[in-house]
């Protein structure tokens, strides 16, 4: 298992998963993912399948009728994955945090292992919530 974590950290493959939200965090990856930022200096790639995804990237809030589709996907992807949370609606709710069909954060759905705070956060601040999260597992 070691060396199967030790060839992740070190090629991550992402997949983003946007909940409810205004599509600020939205843009925000995607300009992180421009050759002007480069996530692929890291090997990151985006991929469009959770079975070949290692990180899932969470924009937007979580809505009651969301939860269940985002554990599906969250179950499907392969051990060892790992999950960033981008943005003020996917740590607490953001603006939605007192509304009725609003989780408070996706940590109340699945183990979140890193955040990156911003209501949008920029995409330095994206690239550098990713690259923590994987110096932390060993990169």
């Amino acid at each position: 298992m070691g060396l199967v974590t030790w060839a992740r950290t070190r090629s991550p493959w992402l997949i983003h998963f946007n909940g409810a939200a205004c599509n600020a965090c939205d843009i925000e990856i995607v300009a992180a993912l421009t050759p002007r930022f480069d996530v692929e200096r890291f090997g990151g790639v985006i991929k469009g399948s959770p079975r070949h995804a290692d990180v899932l990237v969470v924009s937007g809030s979580v809505s009651r009728k969301l939860k269940s589709r985002l554990k599906r996907i969250y179950e499907q992807m392969p051990e060892p994955k790992f999950v960033v949370a981008i943005g003020s609606c996917a740590s607490t709710g953001g603006t939605f945090q007192d509304c009725y069909n609003v989780m408070e954060g996706v940590d109340k759905v699945i183990p979140v292992n890193a955040y990156v705070a911003g209501c949008p956060p920029k995409p330095e601040a994206i690239l550098d919530g990713v690259v923590k999260l994987l110096m932390s597992v060993g990169y």
